[in-house]
């Protein structure tokens, strides 16, 4: 029995969104539905302490959180934060990158090493740090006082520094896996051209490796960066935001006022904020990151 070939332009487009339908209904009742219901949610006086008495405020939700002065802190450790942990695993991944892939034994086995903080859940590694550098009985600040340093890792000062080392040593293997992938991928000739031609190690990569590579750091930034503004569970597990509100993050603010104070509509408000901060930010990330024509 003979089928007929499907040789024409709609045909194929027709099975072609036949396919995605199902993806489509999926994806819309995990993140459409909550998304219109946060909407919703935002422009109420939700509270959890009266959900019979739901009053409609329009904006004034939106109002109050840009004008919130922890909420503008929270934005502010937020920003501070996903800067300083991106860009230094941003440098460290590449970094690591390039050694490894110069490794000749071995290779495996260090991969494997450097990789493995990336599989622990977040809420375990910010357990184990609480304790490692607790000042009192963790084991780092013991031995950095037996050679006369002396630091409070959650202090005032130091509190969300802490924060953005934990956040890098578990999360630069993730910057390393994909700059590993997208050094393997690249083509030798440009390479070999350029030690024909006498270019040193430093003159090469940053005119040749760095360029090349450009797609790749741009989507590893972009990934990374959207995982760091939901930084939630070292704050929980170390600091809960303190001391004061020094290491309190835009999600740990949200949790707080929406769980804790039970002020449902202005935490769904601030989520809103977020998101359309977020939009911006990769719009702008896109936009500076493409090459420039010259015309």
């Amino acid at each position: 029995m003979r089928y007929p070939l499907i040789t024409t332009n709609a045909a194929q487009m027709h099975i072609k969104y036949k396919l995605i339908l199902p993806l489509v209904f999926l994806l819309s009742g995990i993140m459409l539905y909550p998304f219109i219901f946060s909407l919703w949610l935002s422009l109420q006086d939700y509270r959890l302490t009266r959900i019979n008495d739901v009053q409609f405020v329009g904006f004034e939700n939106f109002g109050f959180i840009a004008t919130d002065q922890s909420f503008l802190n929270a934005m502010g450790n937020t920003i501070s934060f996903v800067a300083s942990a991106v860009i230094f695993e941003l440098i460290l991944g590449l970094s690591l990158a390039l050694l490894i892939q110069k490794l000749v034994i071995f290779k495996g086995l260090v991969r494997s090493i450097l990789l493995a903080p990336m599989f622990i859940t977040p809420i375990a590694v910010g357990l184990m740090f609480r304790f490692l550098l607790n000042s009192e009985i963790g084991i780092i600040p013991f031995y950095l006082l037996r050679v006369g340093v002396s630091l409070d890792w959650f202090g005032p000062e130091l509190a969300l520094f802490s924060i953005v080392l934990i956040d890098v040593w578990q999360w630069t293997p993730f910057m390393l896996l994909m700059f590993l992938a997208g050094l393997e991928a690249l083509p030798k000739t440009p390479f070999e051209a350029a030690r024909v031609d006498g270019a040193g190690r430093w003159l090469t990569f940053f005119s040749i490796t760095l360029p090349m590579l450009r797609p790749v750091i741009v989507v590893a930034l972009i990934i990374r960066a959207l995982d760091a503004f939901k930084v939630f569970e070292y704050v929980f597990a170390i600091t809960r935001g303190g001391p004061g509100n020094s290491t309190e993050t835009i999600m740990y603010y949200i949790y707080q006022t929406g769980f804790r104070f039970f002020r449902m509509g202005e935490a769904a408000a601030a989520s809103i904020l977020l998101i359309i901060f977020i939009l911006v930010f990769v719009i702008l990330i896109v936009n500076l990151s493409r090459p420039k024509v010259i015309k």
